[in-house]
C-alpha cells in the first residue's frame, strides 16, 4: 500500500462526513471528497507538517466545497454556511460578493503578516493555534495579528467611501 493509500484509508471517513455536514448531500459529499484527495494529491509538497495532515484536508475540503457553490449556484454562500465558515460578524459581510471583492482588492496590497494570518483564519478556517504554530508563535500572537488585520481593513473600507 503506498502513502496516498494509507492517508485515504485514515482520513476519507473524516472528510467524507465533515463534507456532508457541510453540503447535506450524500452524493456530492462523495464526489468532493474524491476531489479532495486528489486536490492533496496534487499540493502534497505545500504541506508543511505544521498542522495535523486532517485539519489540511479539511482545509481543501472546505475550499473544494465552496468552490463547488461557486460553480454550480455562481451566487453568495447561505448564510448559514457563511456563519460556519467565517463566524463572526464583520467577517459574516463576506458572503456580499462585492464587499467580498473590495476585502480581496485590500488583503492584496496589504503586508505579511497580517495579510496571511486573515486569510489562514478567515479563508483558510485555521485555529488561532494552528495559525500560531505555523509562525512558530504562539495563539496570542495570531489572534492580536488577525484583530490588526481586521482594523487595517476596516479602515480602508472607511477610507473608500
Amino acid at each position: 500500500m503506498n502513502a496516498y493509500d494509507e492517508i485515504y484509508q485514515q482520513y476519507a471517513r473524516e472528510v467524507y462526513l465533515y463534507l456532508l455536514k457541510l453540503s447535506g448531500n450524500p452524493a456530492l459529499a462523495e464526489d468532493l471528497m474524491q476531489n479532495t484527495f486528489l486536490k492533496a494529491v496534487e499540493k502534497q509538497d505545500t504541506f508543511q507538517g505544521k498542522s495535523k495532515i486532517s485539519t489540511w484536508l479539511c482545509a481543501i475540503a472546505k475550499n473544494e466545497y465552496l468552490n463547488e457553490w461557486k460553480r454550480k449556484e455562481n451566487q453568495n454562500l447561505p448564510l448559514d454556511v457563511a456563519k460556519e465558515y467565517i463566524g463572526q460578524s464583520f467577517e459574516n459581510k463576506m458572503v456580499d460578493k462585492e464587499f467580498s471583492k473590495k476585502i480581496h482588492k485590500i488583503l492584496h496590497g496589504m503586508k505579511e503578516p497580517y495579510k496571511e494570518v486573515f486569510t489562514l483564519r478567515v479563508f483558510g478556517e485555521l485555529s488561532f493555534r494552528e495559525i500560531g504554530e505555523l509562525f512558530d508563535r504562539t495563539d496570542l500572537w495570531a489572534r492580536v495579528t488577525y484583530r490588526r488585520a481586521k482594523e487595517k481593513i476596516v479602515d480602508e473600507m472607511k477610507e473608500e467611501r
